[in-house]
């Protein structure tokens, strides 16, 4: 399928390993001018390397307006413009229970999983506006409408951010910019490996044991019995930013393998 994005030029955040880099991978073949911007550099390098294509790398604060004004200046200075914006930066942040939780153990989650994405929409969306074509998706989770107890940081940040994109997705529709979401659910990343090796050790078992067993106990949706691969995601993504997605706006596309078990956005 020709998605009809060749040369159309991409901002990837978070592209370090996981998502953002299968998603960068995912666009790279897709004939799409790349920058990629994580806060290690140097991983986010070597990970380019490996990229064919047209790729920048670029550190930068998510948490910091000028650093993000400064990533869209440069992929304005490198390619000309701006035409996609994949958000896949983002922290699970604290866990405990939801009383339990400082004020800074919210705010820290806030500025990365939230504001951080009002940052790059105010840093793009004038340069996709001016040409009245573009397209804007954020990373949510099946948090955002399934909530864990002990997560609740993390979940408050990833409903905010579904709502927002929401906002958005209203808002610039009329200039051609088109806003939604991708939300996966339990994908085979360095987040996840590290979750399951931690029940590993908590449960004296394999680290197949473990997933097997979160699965059953705490899954119970993933009737798939797996964890989901980053490329399932990142194949989402390209749909979303692409030509043939063009009548998608305003919606949230799971990569969940079932996990959320309700019929809800």
């Amino acid at each position: 399928m020709d998605l009809g994005i060749t040369n159309r030029v991409a901002i990837i955040t978070g592209a370090k390993g996981g998502l953002g880099l299968a998603a960068a991978r995912e666009l790279a073949n897709e004939g799409v001018k790349l920058v990629l911007s994580d806060m290690d550099i140097e991983q986010l390098e070597k990970d380019a390397a490996l990229i064919d294509g047209d790729v920048i790398c670029y550190k930068a604060d998510i948490t910091r307006q000028e650093d993000v004004d400064a990533l869209a200046q440069a992929a304005i200075e490198r390619f000309g413009t701006i035409d996609i914006v994949v958000h896949t930066a983002g922290i699970t942040g604290a866990k405990g229970h939801p009383l339990d939780m400082k004020d800074e153990d919210f705010a820290d989650t806030w500025q990365i999983n939230f504001m951080s994405a009002v940052r790059m929409a105010r840093a793009t969306f004038p340069t996709m506006r001016a040409k009245g074509w573009g397209r804007f998706v954020c990373i949510t989770s099946e948090n955002a409408v399934q909530p864990y107890w002990d997560e609740a940081v993390y979940n408050v940040s990833k409903a905010a951010l579904a709502t927002f994109v929401k906002n958005l997705a209203y808002g610039e529709a009329e200039n051609g910019i088109l806003c939604n979401t991708v939300s996966p659910a339990f994908i085979e990343s360095p987040m996840t490996d590290g979750m399951m090796e931690k029940r590993s050790k908590e449960n004296s078992c394999s680290l197949n044991e473990a997933v097997e067993s979160f699965l059953a106990e705490e899954r119970p949706g993933i009737k798939l019995k797996r964890r989901g691969q980053p490329e399932e995601v990142s194949a989402a993504i390209a749909l979303a930013v692409s030509e043939r997605g063009s009548f998608i706006s305003g919606a949230n596309i799971r990569v969940d393998g079932g996990a959320v078990m309700s019929v809800q956005n």
